[in-house]
């Protein structure tokens, strides 16, 4: 039991890290980033899509951590 516990805290620590706001922000992108290429949008609109969303969502975390 304490080998899974310890293999479920590394992953927790390794994709929330100290922010959960940044891991929720790359769900999000990643979710909308799926849904613009499941519409049927070209590779390079999905990845501009994707990146700026990625973009945008992580300064609106800092954003919000910085007015915290």
């Amino acid at each position: 039991m304490r080998l899974i516990k310890g293999f479920a805290h590394f992953w927790y620590d390794f994709i929330i890290g100290d922010d959960w706001k940044i891991a929720a922000a790359v769900v999000a992108a990643l979710a909308v980033t799926l849904g613009v290429v499941l519409a049927g949008a070209s590779a390079a609109t999905a990845a501009i899509t994707g990146g700026v969303l990625l973009l945008l969502f992580f300064v609106v975390s800092v954003v919000i951590d910085v007015r915290s």
